[in-house]
Parts: structure tokens; sequence; C-alpha cells
């Protein structure tokens, strides 16, 4: 067949003179020096978090609810340097901040730490109110996403999203679905001391750790159909669930501290509060995490009493759960607490 026509001399000509320009904008960006944390690059583990999950919007949300988009809007703007409220995510926000703070002293060139990104349907209108409120309280957060209206959820992959938080349960069930790890916000009823050293996570097993297959044979079979299963399947792992993958991204982080003889210093701590029976249906969960590579600092099997309780005494920056009467009780007792919508236990949940 016919060869390919060449480019001509000044195509070439172009061509290398673009690529000198992108390369020489590149090393001009690089070299900038400046005092703030630079954004973090690809190979970071992105949080998305909403704005009405980072800040107190709800009066913000009503007048949008009553009056609409424009009254709304104009009502942001004429108080744009009115200061947010901190919202149900913001001290989990400054929890990863610090732990970003202890990485750059230990490893000032790697960037595996977090970034952090407001993802919000908010019109761009309302970003300055945004942004004052996010230079009040110091926060570093650089990358805004704002759709106007639209939803975002389009974006988190673009992102590169590890873990997306916010307080609308229905972007945040689309998130699931679509593969992202997400959960549902809700503010504890009481305020709580958290720790500003150390960031403290605690999560559920079944359908938040793991996949909903036990909980299926719970809810269809029974108990006792239940605790013969796991005992049958101990050496089996259980299949990975949607928040699988932060605790493995938490774990990473973790072995970068004790590589520098950091453990008992470390910035991060991680908990399992299960309603599991220790001794009827605990082996396989440890035995699970155990096959992933994976360490929890602290595995509290509760034999089906309440959560809250125990979450009060752990004082955790978030608590994961599928099921939401165990996160209305973490909230009644102070715990910031976000749903994960997956599993059967939505079906149940639904159909209440």
């Amino acid at each position: 067949g016919p060869e390919a026509p060449q480019p001509s001399d000044a195509a070439q000509v172009r061509l290398q003179e673009a690529e000198q320009d992108w390369a020489a904008a590149k090393a001009f960006y690089d070299n900038l020096v400046s005092k703030r944390p630079r954004p973090v690059r690809p190979g970071a583990i992105t949080v998305a978090v909403s704005s009405r999950a980072l800040f107190d919007l709800v009066e913000e949300r009503r007048i949008y609810e009553e009056q609409g988009v424009e009254k709304y809007v104009e009502y942001q703007q004429d108080n744009e340097n009115v200061t947010l409220k901190p919202g149900p995510a913001f001290y989990f926000v400054k929890a990863l901040e610090h732990v970003n703070a202890r990485l750059l002293e230990l490893y000032p060139d790697d960037e595996e730490r977090f970034d952090i990104v407001l993802m919000t349907n908010n019109h761009a209108q309302v970003g300055v109110r945004l942004i004052n409120s996010i230079n009040h309280y110091g926060l570093t957060i650089e990358r805004f996403c704002m759709t106007g209206g639209k939803s975002p959820i389009g974006y988190l992959t673009a992102y590169l999203t590890n873990l997306y938080l916010s307080a609308d349960s229905e972007k945040v069930q689309e998130a699931i679905e679509a593969g992202i790890a997400s959960a549902t916000m809700f503010t504890a009823n009481k305020d709580v001391a958290y720790s500003d050293t150390q960031l403290r996570v605690a999560f559920d097993g079944d359908a938040v750790l793991f996949s909903d297959e036990s909980e299926q044979i719970v809810k269809e079979q029974g108990l006792d159909r239940f605790f013969e299963h796991e005992q049958l399947n101990e050496n089996k792992p259980l299949a990975q669930g949607p928040l699988k993958g932060f605790l493995e991204d938490l774990g990473k982080l973790q072995k970068k501290f004790y590589a520098k003889n950091e453990r008992l210093n470390c910035p991060i701590r991680t908990f399992l509060v299960t309603a599991r029976s220790a001794a009827s249906s605990g082996a396989r969960v440890l035995k699970t995490l155990r096959s992933w590579g994976l360490e929890i600092d602290e595995a509290l099997f509760l034999a089906g009493a309440p959560k809250g309780p125990i979450l009060v005494k752990i004082r955790p920056h978030i608590f994961f759960d599928d099921q939401m009467f165990h996160i209305e009780g973490a909230q009644k007792l102070g715990t910031i607490a976000a749903h994960v919508p997956y599993g059967i236990a939505q079906k149940y949940h639904k159909s209440a």
C-alpha cells in the first residue's frame, strides 16, 4: 500500500519546540519554592469530602430546600466572610493532615500520603466562603471539584478516589455501586474531644471490611446456621468488602512509621468493632485479615452487645458500619459515624 505521509520538516520543528516548551514549564513549576505543602501527585491516598460533610451547612441546606438555589447562592455570597462551623468529617480531615505532617518529617520526598479533595455539587459562587473557611482552620485542601448542581460522582474515578465521604446518602449509594469506597456521614449528638496526635479509625467487619456473605446467612437461615457455616469455613478467607482497600491504605502508611522505628508513636490506629462472637465466629475474621497481609491494632468482638459504649472509650474520628441501628447508637453517645450502604442489610433497612 501507499506509504504513510511523513510530517514536514517545519511540522517536526514545531513539535520539538512544543515539547521543549512543555519541559521548560514543568521544570519551572517543579523548582518553585513554597512554605506550603506541595500538592500531592498520583500515588497518594485520595480522600474526597463533600462540603456538607466537612462543614455544618444545615441552615444553608434549609434555605436551599425552602427558597431555591438562587436564594441559597445569594445567602452564601452575603455570608462569605462568616466562617462555617465544623461538620462531621472535619476532625477526621484534621487527623489526616496530622498524619501527613508526620510523614513529611520522615519522608520529605515521598508522595504516599493523604490528598484531600473537596468534592461538591455546590456552585462556583459558593467557593469563596468554602475557601475562606478552609483557610481559617488552616486546612490544606488545594483541589476542589464544584459541579454546579450536577452529581460529582463521575469525577471520583478521574480523581483516583480511595474514599468518598458525603452527607448525601443517594450520592454515596451511587458511588458504592460504582465500586468506590464511600460512606454517609452523621454528626454525633454530643461533643467529644478527639485526639489531635493520632488518627483513630474504627471499622465494622461484615459488609464493611468483608463481604456480606455471612450476614446473608444470618438474615436468611438464622444465627445457629451462621455459627456452623463460619466454623466449617474458618480457613477460607472472606471476600473483601467496600472498605477493605482503605484499611489497606492505612496499613501501608503505618508500615512507613514502623520502618522508622515509630511503631509505639504511630499516628494511625485501627479498630475492628464487630457484633460477632469471638469463640463462635471470630477465627475466620482474624485469619482473613492475616491472609490479606493486614494488621488491625485492636479487635473487639461484642457478641451482639451494643457498640456505642465501646466506641465512647475508643473515641474514633470515624466509625464505619453498614447497619443504621449501630450508626444511631454510636451517634447518641457522641461518636461520629459513617454508614456504608452495602450488602443485604440495606434490603432489610429499606423494607423496614
